[in-house]
């Protein structure tokens, strides 16, 4: 398998200079907030999203798996000072457990709110995690939220919502998981701002991987370089590549002191493909480009 991949990646010390004094970062700006959500902004995306925000714009985040979607809006939602109800999507979902239902207490038929209605009543960010993954006739509770009408029927309470101030919808999901049964209806996609996030640069990578995972940058930059080789393999059989989070994972398990190929291969490797052919194919591409 050929591969090919940035030639320059970032020194210790320029990734170093970019982690100092740093506890988080939206667009290059430190919060100097301990707790805080740690994000790299990678383009004009915490624009977008603030002025999203304002308006009460319903945002969708499309991008592949592991690249940072969801920390993304764990980072924008901290920054904004609004509660995050995150639900993630998948085929058995009803608009029930959106929505809500009636449940038996104690001898009793009780309402329960469901994420989204909690999110509604609240003014909370409600966060639809890979929306494809859920039936077409489940997420179009959603639109009468992503229009200008910022309403949520709840036909069993026989009522309709208007949104609390602050509320905003966000989905998101990867568009290498499209086909003809899993894809987003327009009638949805056409509600929402569309903003695309893909894998960092070699430095914002390092850099985040570094401070994830609590490994040096000489170590965080040999797993990126690793990632950028997977991700531009020639003829790859590979369903996915090496995400962010992986090499998160990877590092995590070296920072423990598990030798690094030992963390790649457990973490990455054979996360990737359960073909032994590929495996090994992956362990020679892992022994050419990790340090010995």
């Amino acid at each position: 398998m050929a591969s090919s991949f940035p030639s320059t990646f970032p020194s210790s010390e320029q990734v170093s200079s970019l982690l100092k004094n740093q506890s988080t970062v939206v667009n290059g700006a430190s919060s100097g907030v301990a707790d805080a959500p740690f994000y790299r902004a990678i383009g004009d995306e915490v624009e977008v999203f603030r002025a999203a925000a304002r308006r009460g714009l319903p945002v969708l985040l499309k991008g592949p798996t592991g690249c940072g979607k969801t920390r993304f809006v764990e980072a924008m939602a901290h920054e904004l000072g609004r509660e995050l109800i995150t639900v993630a999507g998948h085929e058995d979902m009803t608009s029930a457990d959106l929505v809500g239902r009636f449940l038996l207490k104690g001898g009793e038929t009780v309402w329960v709110d469901g994420p989204l209605t909690r999110a509604v009543r609240e003014g909370a960010i409600f966060y639809l995690d890979e929306v494809v993954e859920a039936r077409q006739d489940t997420t179009v509770v959603i639109h009468p939220l992503a229009d200008h009408r910022r309403e949520l029927p709840v036909d069993r309470l026989g009522t309709t919502l208007r949104a609390a101030p602050g509320f905003q919808l966000v989905i998101s999901y990867n568009p290498g998981y499209q086909s003809v049964l899993k894809n987003l209806k327009e009638s949805t996609r056409q509600r929402f701002i569309a903003i695309e996030l893909g894998y960092p640069s070699p430095e914002i990578e390092t850099e985040v991987v570094a401070h994830e995972a609590g490994i040096d940058t000489e170590t965080a930059s040999a797993l990126v370089k690793l990632a950028y080789a997977i991700r531009n393999l020639d003829g790859s059989p590979l369903r996915e590549v090496s995400s962010t989070r992986m090499l998160i994972l990877a590092g995590g398990l070296a920072a423990e002191g598990l030798n690094l190929r030992s963390a790649v291969h457990a973490a990455v490797v054979e996360v990737l493909s359960d073909d032994d052919d590929v495996i090994r194919a992956l362990d020679e591409l892992v022994n050419t480009v990790l340090p010995q």
